[in-house]
């Protein structure tokens, strides 16, 4: 029998580590397992289906004629000017992305205890493969979005401006945001189980106390100091600043959201490293 001295391991797994230590470095080395989680989402997504991929234009399509109609022409609510089906494209997009990928992470430890309880890898790349994997459905709207832009632009009714540069700081806020409070949920959801309906009511009405189908200049009184400190807010009203030239955007609600969106993911980080320890005992 040989020296124990001699055994060389090439991977050590540890339950002692820091609360704030996201291991990043041996989450690199899993990258190909987490392009593997995206990959089968994505196929698994539209498995068995007729239109495929075309659902992802299906979706905000018909989503934004309902919103012109309801919201638009029987409400009158103010769009600031910009072309209605624009707007709210604008903020379908965002949102879907943003819902779709806090809904998907808020269950990512009871969906996939079966697999986290046969073989050991890096916890977080699931939550970070679904967050990729939703960004190429988001790039798909994205499409979609910058098709009837440059529409509307050709007709001279939108002004963009430099903050159009931003763009993909305002993606990578929105996945951190619903990395952040995904990881919270799923933590969470470990024992107590009514959290995930709660969760699915809560971003129902979170989207109606986010500037999606609204601009933020039409709130008034306590309603706008509420928004303002809302982490979408700033993300939302940059981005239709950006590209339409449109909203009651300033740097300062950006900062804010920024700062407020890294918080929780710093606390999404605590929970969710304490949680991973012993979470198949409760799952």
């Amino acid at each position: 029998m040989s020296d124990s001295k001699d055994q060389q391991w090439t991977e050590t797994i540890e339950s002692n580590h820091s609360l704030f230590d996201l291991n990043l470095k041996e989450v690199w080395r899993y990258r190909d397992l987490a392009y593997m989680f995206v990959k089968r989402d994505f196929i698994s997504s539209f498995k068995q289906t007729i239109l495929g991929p075309i659902w992802f234009f299906i979706n905000p399509i018909f989503t934004t004629v309902v919103y012109i109609v309801v919201f638009g022409n029987i409400a009158k609510l103010s769009t600031d000017g910009a072309p209605k089906i624009l707007f709210y494209l604008a903020g379908i997009t965002l949102w879907n992305y943003f819902s779709t990928c806090l809904t998907a992470t808020s269950t990512v430890f009871t969906t996939n205890a079966s697999i986290f309880g046969k073989v050991y890898f890096p916890r977080l790349i699931m939550p970070i493969s679904i967050v990729l994997s939703n960004l190429m459905r988001f790039g798909v709207q994205m499409g979609l979005f910058l098709i009837v832009f440059f529409y509307y632009l050709y007709q001279g009714e939108v002004q963009p401006n430099w903050w159009i540069l931003a763009t993909p700081l305002l993606i990578v806020l929105m996945a951190v945001f619903a990395l952040g409070m995904g990881m919270i949920f799923s933590s969470l959801t470990t024992k107590y189980r009514d959290l995930q309906m709660l969760l699915t009511f809560g971003i129902s009405l979170y989207m109606y106390a986010t500037p999606v189908i609204y601009p933020a200049s039409s709130l008034k009184g306590i309603f706008k100091t509420i928004a303002f400190y809302n982490p979408l807010t700033g993300i939302f009203e940059c981005f239709k600043y950006a590209w339409l030239g449109v909203g009651d955007f300033s740097s300062t609600m950006l900062l804010i959201s920024t700062f407020i969106i890294f918080l929780i993911f710093a606390v999404g980080t605590v929970i969710f490293n304490k949680v991973e320890k012993g979470f198949m005992d409760t799952v």
